[in-house]
């Protein structure tokens, strides 16, 4: 065959190469997706049983630590003006309930009131946002990740995950955060019916008195 009409081909190994990094980190996404199903499940369990809304917040808590490998996770909730420390996964038992800062106050206020995700990969300390509080070590922690805690569309508290190196969040971390948030928010909603009230409630009343039919389809035009 002249030299022209000759095909050259590229080698079995080449295409290997290029295949099994693919297959792998496809896999890997594919373990992070199932962990990230998992969590929520756990989360939504959580929320159903008999437990004190301080235990539940505990136990996301807990649970948002070891699937994100952070070093701090801090659920903040509204006392009017304020957010209030309420749950941490760290020894801060003598802070919670007395850390207190404005909604106009440090990157935990500007997420609340912004009703935003926010991201910093590293020096979060350095943000011209950040309050300095001194009784928390999670002021001099490199890397910070808040999204706003939300129930029936309104915020009533903050979640932050940080870390005490630098870290780049994944667009998963950050859906996840934000998953939990909205997660926490119908929680918090949740514990002011008492359980004896939801074995009282009428509930095909409650949803069906909020009910509106739809109004008569139109009458067909008549063709002449």
């Amino acid at each position: 065959m002249p030299p022209e009409y000759q095909v050259k081909t590229a080698p079995a190994s080449a295409d290997y190469n290029e295949i099994v990094p693919k297959a792998k980190d496809l896999e890997v996404r594919l373990q992070r997706t199932e962990q990230q199903l998992r969590l929520f499940q756990k989360v939504s369990r959580f929320m159903v049983r008999d437990m004190t809304l301080q235990e539940v917040l505990q136990g996301i808590v807990a649970m948002v630590v070891e699937f994100t490998e952070c070093d701090s996770c801090l659920v903040y909730l509204c006392d009017r003006e304020h957010l209030v420390l309420c749950a941490s996964n760290t020894p801060h038992e003598s802070q919670i309930g007395r850390v207190r800062l404005k909604l106009n106050e440090g990157l935990t206020g500007w997420v609340a009131r912004e009703r935003r995700l926010l991201a910093i990969s590293r020096e979060a300390y350095k943000d011209p946002r950040f309050k300095y509080f001194g009784e928390l070590p999670e002021d001099s922690y490199e890397s910070f990740l808040s999204a706003p805690v939300i129930a029936r569309n309104r915020v009533v508290g903050v979640i932050n995950v940080q870390y005490r190196q630098a870290h780049q969040h994944s667009g998963g971390e950050m859906e996840l955060l934000t998953t939990l948030g909205e997660q926490v928010g119908c929680a918090l909603a949740l514990a002011r019916i008492e359980p004896q009230l939801l074995e009282t409630i009428n509930h095909a009343e409650l949803v069906l008195s909020s009910f509106v039919p739809a109004g008569p389809a139109p009458a067909a035009r008549s063709r002449a």
